[in-house]
């Protein structure tokens, strides 16, 4: 997934995503090593933040910019 190349893209780390998301930052961490599967909610709340889609989180699109 690419929730680590936008965070680092963004200057943030892994604490300050994880108080936006309302997690602890190991729970964060384990997220973005791919250890422990997104819930959809804080997919959705990513994809908001990043202002990007979940398809683009997912790696399921190249196009960063969400849809309309």
């Amino acid at each position: 997934m690419r929730i680590r190349d936008l965070r680092e893209d963004s200057d943030l780390t892994q604490q300050e995503v994880a108080d936006f998301l309302h997690v602890k930052q190991n729970t964060y961490s384990q997220y973005e090593t791919g250890r422990h599967q997104i819930p959809i909610d804080i997919l959705i709340q990513l994809a908001r933040y990043y202002h990007t889609s979940v398809d683009y989180l997912l790696g399921l699109t190249d196009q960063r910019k969400p849809y309309r």
